[in-house]
C-alpha cells in the first residue's frame, strides 16, 4: 500500500488525498507536521531532504515529493489527466500557475492569519501584498472560468484539484469569494464531482 506523509490541515497535503479518494485507491496516511518540527527530524529528512510535506512513498519504497508532481503521477491513465496533448498542456499550465501565482499568496495569507506561530510574520505590509496578489490570482481564475467549466477542458482534471485545495478555504485568509461568482460556481462543480472528500478526511 502506498503511504502519504503529510499534515491533515494542509492544502498541499489534501491534493493527493483528494485524488486518491476519487480514484478509490487505498493508502496509508502518516501525520507529519511542519508546525511541530517533525519535518526537520533526521528520520524524515532521510526520506525527503527538502524537509517538506506531503511526501508520497510508493509500495517499492521509492519517494516522490511536491504535491503537484504527485497528482501527475497518480493521475496517469485516469480521467484526471487529459489524453489530448493541448489539454494536458493546459493542465500543466494551471499546475504551475497554482504553485507560482496562487499558493504563495492565498495559502500563505491564510496561514499568517490562522496559525498562531505565524502571527509574528503577519505584518501589515505582508498582509497587504498577499491580499493584492491573491486577488490577482482569483481574478485570473474568474476570467477563465467565466467561459469554461474547468481549467483544462470540459472535464475535471488535476489542475482543478490543485487549485481547489486552497481556493475553497480562501475566505479564511480574508478573500471575498462572493466577488468571484465564476470561481464560486466552479467550487460547487468540483464538490459535485464523484468521490469528493473534505480536507479533514482521512482513510
Amino acid at each position: 500500500m502506498i503511504r502519504i506523509y503529510g499534515m491533515t490541515e494542509s492544502g498541499n497535503c489534501y491534493k493527493p488525498r483528494l485524488l486518491l479518494a476519487k480514484l478509490d485507491l487505498p493508502f496509508e496516511h502518516v501525520e507529519v507536521s511542519s508546525r511541530s518540527g517533525a519535518t526537520r527530524s533526521a528520520n524524515y529528512l532521510a526520506r525527503n531532504p527538502n524537509g517538506m510535506v506531503p511526501l508520497l512513498e510508493l509500495e517499492d519504497g521509492r519517494m516522490l515529493a511536491e504535491s503537484n508532481a504527485m497528482l501527475l503521477y497518480l493521475a496517469e491513465g485516469t480521467r484526471f489527466l487529459p489524453a489530448d496533448p493541448y489539454r494536458r498542456g493546459l493542465a500543466y499550465q494551471w499546475l504551475f500557475f497554482e504553485q507560482y501565482s496562487h499558493e504563495p499568496y492565498i495559502a500563505v495569507r491564510k496561514a499568517l492569519l490562522t496559525f498562531p506561530e505565524r502571527a509574528k510574520d503577519a505584518t501589515p505590509e505582508r498582509l497587504a501584498v498577499t491580499l493584492e496578489r491573491g486577488n490577482k490570482a482569483l481574478g485570473v481564475m474568474e476570467k477563465h472560468l467565466a467561459g469554461n467549466a474547468f481549467f483544462a477542458g470540459d472535464a475535471m482534471s488535476v489542475a482543478d484539484i490543485a487549485l481547489y485545495a486552497y481556493t475553497h478555504a480562501a475566505g479564511e485568509g480574508g478573500f471575498d469569494l462572493a466577488a468571484y461568482p465564476a470561481v464560486s460556481a466552479w467550487l460547487e462543480r468540483v464538490r459535485a464531482d464523484p468521490g469528493h472528500v473534505s480536507i479533514d478526511w482521512l482513510p
